[in-house]
């Protein structure tokens, strides 16, 4: 039933084109990132949406004129990739799309049918952007699909040229030799978007220290992050079962593993194979260290991996804890090596290394602590060492004030040259391994312009982030970034405008897009030809520079000003390094700053059953399967209602269970009172449950306000429907029923914005011919607290005699209750206001005794009602169905003489 209500209100809002803004009021423009068109999305994707769709319908009850746009992401090499992958015959790929397409489809034949033209990268790209419309679609987002473009087409092109012809202008784009993340198979750079698991376990370039040590006729390289220990070299490792390499790079020769030959061919490019050797060639033969030409020894050690860095590894035993325990593992090399200390720890006397492992019980190489080892030892000496008197120029210095010095020293000396790696092993989402290569003339984008790192600052300063903590990330970011390469060889999207034969990367043609929202469904309106979208015309729209003969993109130019610039953005932490910062980079060179974004809210990541979603581990959950699975409002409730937004939010089918029984009682209280008419009449009890479902919606809306919607679903759906459970145990089914009525519009309009289907639905059943989404966010003053005061001090009376009967363990017959006297309460007022006047009015010690307990037990700060006496009285009924036994209250017996001891919102109470 769920599914077809969704269903029909999806259709109708659709129809009467509610979410199709125009100029008109004041504006707010939300965006999410626009998704990539490779495939079906899941509901870790659908966190975001759900979020962007949830403030959306908010704002517009709240009487924004909201614009929730949406595109499609198609660029770049993962589709094209998909598409060679199919046309080469790949199974696993095949497979892998089948059962995509099952998501969709039930005809075999079609299904083939698709596989078949999925290797043509268009397809690929258009037919998921159809889907996912769809899934988005039956979720109930708000969209406005009159904006919907893809970036593969012309007019979009033609907007990203203008954009970089921009960046160029201003110095912000410069062609050079860089070190890059590279596919050897592909022959293209990669990014995050390329990668596989890139946009969420990042690869960045680490720079190595390959230093050179005189073997035969050249030279070993060794690879180290650690340059300032080259003073205290004593051995070198090497894999005795790995393959190694002789090569010749200009007049030398080096010995590396295999791999780092691989690598070094796209670093130094002048290098060729000579002569190939097993690992064990080298084992117990000698190499010569560069500082003083010592001989050292090559010695076999299994913690060596080829694959990193050159496939050497110099030896510290001091400093190194898998050195130390190597070198232990053959008795330090028959006696013959002893560590060499050369950096100075304040508290450690002897050897860090060694002190660290014995004290660690570390038992040989592959011991999983000694990673966690080794990064202590390197902190503590980065932070807090200071370089040994056998450092030559370099003695006596902080490491951390000299380390980049001593590895300009290394290279500008001739002692070793520059390496670079990956910072994990990664492969391409075609499964090619990604490695650093230097590309010879690449296009980059100047992050590391101080200029425009200065304007992108000033950006953050002015915005506002949601939650605030992520302003100084953000600031982090734009400070280490650097040179990023915006060109590929290969891929979907817009030709480089300055040399042939170049693409722009799919995180550099995805930066500004949201401009083009405000304007792209009026360029198809009007008929404007691609080409016609030149600079003047772009510069005009975005920038106001006018020229003659621009007369017809008039209204183009004022959508664009209505509606820019973006209020909020949201999307998750893992693009806080790439797009989220480029799209600030890139708005703070091109737009004016009236136009520059407001606002960023960061989400937390969505696992689901306790780990991250994969397909290994079963728990991907599409987001088509959502609607028929489990119902969109389920969705959306869970997606807003399980966690704060900041906060990983892990999907349990248990919990989803549970959630969806609450969802069920909502809706059974619903229609239990639709068709019902309002009450007049209204008793203690009804007044309570209206005035504190009016604190709920107080609250709920300031939580709404400040995109808190987990403490405002908490608020207005779960404490509320507790309430009402709370009013029917005092009140009764059939009353319960009623007074809904009263609340009921209020209550649909609050959830309105998170289950949006339900609420429509119900809104049109009370008889209502417009529609809830876009209806007022009910806003209340008018509450009466001290009804809500009076059912909490019943309830406080009663936690009172449980726990006199939990700790008596008396079964109760008769329960007396005292309520203090007028002249009691009178003092209790006085001392809140004056304590010494208090004292002063007392008229006997029974008074001040009265007046220390008062105060003592500061009971002038309890909330409690005047008339204690008549609110028990209202209540007697229901306090003896909860404590079944009969209440007599100030009754003129006083068997156990506790009259004299009630106070002013303390009762006394006596059990018999």
């Amino acid at each position: 039933m769920s599914e077809s209500i969704e269903k029909k209100w999806q259709k109708s809002w659709k129809e009467n084109h509610i979410f199709e803004p125009s100029i008109d009021g004041k504006k707010f423009f939300i965006t999410v990132p626009y998704p990539y068109a490779n495939g079906p999305l899941h509901i870790g994707h659908g966190r975001a949406y759900t979020y962007g769709d949830v403030i959306a319908r908010f704002k517009r009850m709240q009487g924004y004129n909201v614009l929730f746009p949406m595109a499609f992401h198609v660029t770049g090499t993962p589709i094209l990739a998909i598409a060679d992958s199919i046309k080469n015959g790949n199974k696993e790929t095949i497979d892998l799309y089948k059962s995509y397409l099952n998501l969709y489809e039930d005809n075999e034949e079609r299904i083939n049918g698709i596989i078949e033209g999925f290797k043509d990268p268009e397809r690929i790209a258009l037919y998921f952007s159809e889907k996912i419309q769809r899934d988005f679609e039956t979720i109930g987002y708000s969209i406005d699909w009159r904006k919907k473009f893809h970036t593969g087409e012309t007019y979009y092109n033609k907007f990203v040229e203008w954009q970089y012809k921009k960046l160029y202008e201003m110095g912000y784009l410069k062609k050079g030799d860089y070190p890059i993340t590279f596919s050897i198979v592909d022959g293209n750079p990669v990014g995050e978007d390329d990668i596989k698991d890139g946009d969420t376990d990042k690869v960045s370039i680490i720079e190595y220290i390959a230093i050179k040590f005189k073997f035969q006729d050249g030279y070993i390289l060794a690879g180290t992050l650690r340059p300032e220990t080259i003073f205290g070299v004593t051995n070198i490792w090497v894999n005795p079962e790995a393959l190694y390499f002789k090569v010749r790079s200009g007049s030398e020769f080096y010995f590396v593993s295999k791999e780092a030959f691989e690598k070094l061919k796209y670093q130094i490019y002048d290098v060729e194979k000579v002569e190939e050797y097993r690992g064990e060639f080298f084992v117990n033969k000698f190499a010569m260290e560069p500082l003083n030409g010592r001989e050292i020894p090559i010695l076999p050690a299994r913690f060596v991996d080829p694959d990193n860095a050159t496939g050497f590894v110099k030896s510290v035993p001091a400093h190194a804890p898998y050195d130390y325990v190597a070198l232990r593992d053959i008795n330090f090399w028959e006696g013959k090596i002893n560590p060499i200390l050369v950096i100075n720890i304040k508290g450690i006397d002897g050897i860090p290394a060694k002190e660290f492992v014995e004290r660690n019980g570390i038992k040989d190489q592959m011991d999983p602590a000694l990673e966690k080892l080794s990064e202590e030892i390197y902190r503590l000496e980065y932070y807090h060492g200071t370089m040994g008197e056998n450092c030559g120029e370099f003695s006596g210095k902080l490491v951390q004030d000299i380390k980049d010095r001593i590895k300009e020293w290394i290279i500008n000396k001739g002692y070793g040259i520059k390496f670079y790696e990956t910072s994990r092993k990664a492969v391409t989402r075609s499964g090619n391994k990604v490695i650093v290569a230097v590309v010879k003339g690449q296009w980059f984008l100047d992050y590391s312009n101080q200029e425009w790192k200065k304007k992108t600052h000033e950006l953050i300063d002015s915005m506002e982030f949601y939650p605030p903590s992520f302003a100084q990330q953000f600031h982090d970011v734009v400070d280490w970034l650097r040179e990023r390469p915006c060109v590929r060889k290969r891929g979907l999207g817009t030709k480089f405008p300055f040399e042939d034969g170049w693409i722009i990367e799919s995180l550099s043609d995805s930066t500004i897009y949201t401009a083009f929202y405000t304007i792209i469904d009026k360029i198809r309106e009007y008929n404007i030809k691609p080409e016609e979208l030149d600079e003047a015309v772009f510069d005009y729209i975005f920038n106001g520079k006018y020229s003659p003969g621009l007369e017809k993109f008039k209204e183009i130019r004022n959508l664009f000003e209505y509606w820019y610039p973006v209020d909020l953005r949201v999307s998750s932490l893992a693009h806080l390094s790439n797009h989220f910062t480029f799209y600030l980079f890139h708005h703070a060179a091109i737009f004016e700053k009236k136009h520059l974004p407001r606002g960023i809210m960061v989400l937390g990541m969505l696992i689901s059953e306790g780990a991250k979603m994969s397909k290994s581990k079963g728990n991907v959950i599409p987001l088509a399967t959502i609607a028929e699975k489990y119902s969109a409002d389920l969705f959306r409730l869970y997606i807003v209602a399980n966690a704060d937004f900041d906060t990983v939010l892990d999907w349990r089918e248990v919990e989803v269970k549970s959630l969806e029984k609450k969802l069920e009682k909502f809706k059974s209280i619903v229609e239990d009172s639709i068709g019902l008419p309002f009450m007049n009449e209204l008793n203690y009890m009804d007044q309570y449950i209206i005035n504190i479902f009016k604190v709920r919606l107080k609250k709920a809306y300031e939580y709404m306000d400040n995109y808190k919607f987990r403490d405002a679903m908490v608020e207005i759906f779960f404490n509320f429907l507790n309430d009402i459970k709370y009013y029917e145990k005092r009140e009764g089914e059939e009353r319960r029923k009623k007074i809904i009525r009263n609340i009921l519009e209020d209550w649909l309009k609050a959830l309105a914005p998170v289950i949006p289907h339900l609420c429509e639905e119900y809104w049109h059943r009370l008889g209502h011919q417009n529609f809830i989404s876009i209806e007022k966010y009910p806003v209340t003053e008018d509450i009466d607290y001290s009804i809500i005061d009076s059912v909490n001090y019943i309830e406080e009376i009663l936690e009172d005699i449980r726990n006199i009967l939990k700790v008596s363990g008396i079964v109760p017959k008769r329960i007396y209750i005292y309520t203090s006297s007028e002249r009691a309460r009178k003092l209790m007022m006085i001392a809140k206001e004056d304590k010494s006047r208090a004292f002063k009015e007392a008229k006997d010690k029974t008074e001040i005794s009265l007046i220390k307990q008062i105060i003592s037990q500061r009971l002038f700060e309890k909330k409690c009602p005047e008339n204690e006496e008549e609110i028990i009285k209202k209540s007697i009924s229901y306090m003896e169905r909860e404590l079944n036994c009969e209440i007599l209250l100030n009754s003129n017996e006083d068997p156990g003489k506790k009259r004299a001891y009630a106070l002013p919102c303390k009762p006394s109470i006596f059990i018999t």
